[in-house]
């Protein structure tokens, strides 16, 4: 029988773990003070977020195929305890292998996070209200990667170790892990049918699903290359001191945090298909804009209008595609979550093309992602429109 009620004593401690899953944004720090401090190239700083996102293709599926077996609830817990060991690595211990390391721990438990952590949020709530509550937890998302980089700046400004932000937020992910633990969740029985590498894999031999699981890809690449790249961006081109180009980023992260508010109530209301093809277009837009702006003022005006402007594509990829295909939700949430691992593989991208072509050249990568969202919208609402 449909779940018609919102226990919000279960729903609560789960959408707190995607306020835990926020914190793989710290690579946009990490990225800035790796160059810094270590004096490596743009080039391997990106290397950072390939530790992070490179995960989420290695460990989606296995991770999905656990969880049927020990629990999502039981999965979630052990992505903060993950989480939390690559935040107090290298906190503890400040080199750039003990870095690279601590994110690689972080992309892991932010992998396990990802997989099990949006089936559960859909268990837990109505069916007609999943979309929104996606949306919503998305919110709940951006703002903790928004603050993250002014609670970084401020431990560095006042005590000069930006690091206290692993300590605090390593301590955050255990608490929330303790409260999920002592939280009673009612998850849906398995089916008699396991999913299995086999059967996830042969859905990408839809060209539905394998667009969408690219679209995944891309819209993450953009996210995670606007967190790594905005900083540079607006110091070498726009001029702007460390410190105020490391927090710009915020605003991008602000406007995803109100565009995915937003998102939570207008997708009750407008047709998905046409809200995708608005936030893709205006993304692409917005993003050409911002390569091209004049001032760091324009130019922090329009990162906070991209991250307003993507902030629902992936809730809208990733929950049109699981009610198309119901009854395979654990295979297509591994593949969507296997594609996030585009923030492995853009952002590197985009640090070569900056290293050879200057940071406009960079950015140019993040464009052409937004040109693939696009014609991904239009083929959306075709399929719609052939039903």
């Amino acid at each position: 029988m449909e779940k018609q009620n919102i226990s919000y004593k279960a729903v609560i401690p789960v959408l707190f773990s995607f306020f835990v899953m926020s914190f793989c944004d710290l690579v946009g720090i990490g990225v800035d003070n790796a160059r810094n401090d270590f004096n490596v190239s743009n080039t391997l700083a990106q290397l950072i977020p390939m530790a992070v996102f490179v995960w989420f293709f290695a460990l989606s599926l296995p991770v999905g195929l656990l969880q049927e077996r020990i629990g999502k609830r039981n999965m979630v817990n052990i992505g903060m305890l993950v989480t939390a060991a690559g935040l107090l690595l290298p906190f503890l211990y400040y080199t750039f292998p003990t870095l690279l390391l601590g994110f690689v721990l972080l992309g892991i438990g932010n992998t396990i996070l990802q997989v099990s952590a949006n089936p559960l949020l859909i268990e837990v709530v109505p069916a007609t209200r999943s979309a929104s509550f996606l949306s919503f937890s998305q919110f709940v998302k951006a703002l903790g990667s928004m603050i993250a980089p002014f609670v970084a700046s401020y431990f560095a400004l006042q005590t000069g170790n930006w690091k206290i932000v692993f300590l605090v937020f390593g301590a955050i992910s255990l608490l929330s892990a303790v409260w999920l633990h002592l939280t009673p969740v009612a998850e849906m029985q398995a089916g008699a049918e396991r999913a299995s590498f086999r059967s996830a894999f042969q859905l990408l031999s839809i060209p539905y699903i394998l667009l969408m699981v690219l679209g995944i890809f891309f819209v993450v690449g953009i996210d995670v290359g606007i967190n790594s790249t905005s900083g540079q961006f607006l110091m070498e081109k726009l001029g702007m001191d460390p410190e105020p180009a490391k927090q710009g980023r915020s605003l991008y992260f602000f406007g995803k945090m109100l565009g995915t508010f937003a998102g939570a109530m207008l997708l009750t209301r407008f047709n998905p298909g046409k809200f995708l093809l608005t936030s893709a277009v205006l993304t692409l837009v917005l993003i050409v804009s911002l390569i091209f702006a004049p001032t760091a003022a324009v130019a922090l005006s329009l990162m906070f209008a991209i991250g307003l402007a993507a902030a629902n594509i992936f809730p809208l990829i990733f929950a049109g595609t699981v009610a198309r295909y119901t009854g395979r939700n654990n295979e297509i949430s591994g593949l969507m979550i296997m594609a996030v691992s585009g923030g492995a593989f853009v952002p590197p991208l985009a640090g070569w093309f900056t290293d050879v072509s200057g940071v406009s050249g960079g950015m140019m990568v993040l464009a052409a992602c937004a040109a693939f969202l696009v014609f991904l919208a239009f083929y959306e609402l075709s399929m719609k429109n052939t039903r």
